[in-house]
């Protein structure tokens, strides 16, 4: 099973102290390099900060932006991993150990790969 990894934290990379922001790309660093060997690394990457986002809406076929994330919130959305794990529990315990779940939280939720998904996004069941 798939697992996306939503990492969640009040501060992102770009508003920490330059040796702040050093070490915790070494512990991503290394996590990811135990992810990978252990097999459950899928994809990974970080977000830019919230003011890099924009927001959309399609309404009666027009489209609406707004600059920012959709909701304010004390957490900002930073980054994730897609992971494989047998199961919820093999997943959290992969989870666990992302670095941001130490300052920040971190949402484990299963993907959707069941026949009429896959069919309708185009990939093999």
């Amino acid at each position: 099973m798939k697992f996306l990894c939503l990492i969640c934290a009040e501060t992102v990379m770009e508003w920490m102290t330059e040796s702040d922001a050093a070490q915790h790309f070494e512990e991503y660093r290394e996590f990811t390099e135990d992810v990978r060997r252990d097999g459950h690394f899928v994809d990974s990457n970080r977000l830019l900060p919230p003011d890099a986002a924009v927001t959309l809406r399609v309404r009666n076929g027009q489209v609406f932006t707004t600059d920012g994330p959709f909701t304010e919130t004390k957490e900002h959305l930073g980054g994730y991993y897609l992971i494989e794990a047998r199961d919820l529990t093999e997943a959290i315990r992969v989870a666990s150990k992302i670095p941001g779940a130490k300052i920040g939280c971190v949402e484990v939720r299963p993907v959707a790969q069941d026949e009429r998904t896959m069919q309708v996004l185009g990939h093999d069941a």
